[in-house]
């Protein structure tokens, strides 16, 4: 499969700028692979497809305040930065990205807050974009938590909109959210509500949870014609022995697994044994599937809408077959779908 396989007739109106009214209403796409059938029905209709001790498979991942706003020093200049990941606790070094990059130099000190609350200063470029800060506070560590994550922002991709606003904080998260480490919403997630999950519960449909803290890596534009050629960042993961054990125990029964989503379906698909089982495990992935691949835990998968070209849209392709799911993408926006992050989802059976 090649890059240019992935485009489809795409205009920004069809991205949904807020999230539905309520979580489970958004619409649902269901594709039954076997049937060759698409259905249209409404997100909390999706129980109706599964059977007692079925199993679905979450991210918990939780998602915290990245984007903050700050000053450079002595210019004053206005600076943004992106934070990525922690790199060491004690020392309060972080991963981050600068936005403009190309006026911050490694020594340089920004402020961020009222009063300059918060001191960093750059001793690292990473990257062309990248840098590490090490931020200067007086202080406990949770203290300095505290005060970092009061001075941020949810991150809410800039494609979907510029200005986030107080709602975003509680809709661009998953209401299982519990592991901090995420940049990025495992959106599929976002679908369930607590309705919708106790109305699982009642019919007997199991859950299980894994980690991955999404990066945005899976933002990244793929600039390669050759996807094999195309190296994926690498993301953070954790499958318990509770999870795989979940996992297992449905496999060997006979029982539907449901990837809810593609961080979901990236995790289970790297803990993945040779004799098709999970095995517990933590680490960091940045394994890639795209067509040709043969998937061996998930039976179904829910995903949302994605955009032309990512890899999100690939790992789909390559689940619910190419021919499949391109012809599903058009009449998505025949029938006046919304896609992306706050937008609706799909159900590949």
């Amino acid at each position: 499969m090649k890059l240019s396989q992935y485009g489809y007739d795409f205009s920004p109106e069809m991205l949904a700028k807020y999230p539905a009214d309520n979580r489970d209403e958004s619409r649902l796409m269901v594709i039954n692979r076997a049937k060759g059938t698409i259905e249209h029905r409404i997100f909390k209709d999706i129980i109706e497809y599964f059977d007692e001790k079925d199993l679905f498979v979450f991210n918990d991942t939780k998602v915290f305040p990245a984007r903050l706003y700050g000053n450079k020093e002595k210019t004053g200049a206005e600076i943004e930065i992106f934070l990525l990941r922690e790199l060491n606790r004690e020392l309060r070094l972080w991963d981050v990205l600068v936005d403009p990059a190309r006026k911050i130099r490694i020594g340089n000190k920004l402020y961020f807050g009222d009063d300059d609350l918060l001191v960093a200063e750059v001793i690292d470029n990473t990257t062309s974009r990248g840098r590490t800060l090490r931020f200067l506070f007086d202080g406990s560590y949770e203290e300095f938590k505290q005060t970092l994550f009061a001075l941020g922002e949810t991150p809410l991709p800039k494609w979907v909109r510029e200005k986030v606003e107080p709602e975003d904080a509680d809709r661009y998260q998953t209401i299982f959210a519990e592991k901090e480490g995420a940049v990025a919403a495992p959106t599929a997630g976002m679908h369930f509500s607590k309705h919708l999950m106790k109305r699982m519960e009642i019919k007997g449909v199991d859950k299980t949870f894994v980690t991955l803290h999404v990066g945005l890596g899976n933002f990244r534009t793929v600039d390669v014609e050759d996807l094999s050629k195309h190296k994926m960042d690498s993301e953070q993961f954790f499958v318990t022995e509770e999870a795989a054990g979940a996992v297992n125990e449905a496999k060997n029964a006979g029982r539907k697994v449901v990837a809810i989503g593609t961080t979901v379906m990236r995790t289970i698909e790297t803990a993945v044994s040779t004799n098709g089982l999970i095995k517990p495990m933590e680490g960091w992935t940045n394994k890639f599937i795209f067509a040709p691949y043969e998937f061996t835990v998930a039976d179904a998968m829910v995903t949302n809408l994605h955009l032309p070209y990512s890899t999100q849209l690939m790992m789909v392709a390559a689940f619910g077959g190419y021919e499949t799911v391109m012809n599903a993408y058009k009449i998505a926006k025949e029938e006046g779908y919304r896609f992306g992050t706050y937008g609706d989802a799909m159900l590949i059976l």
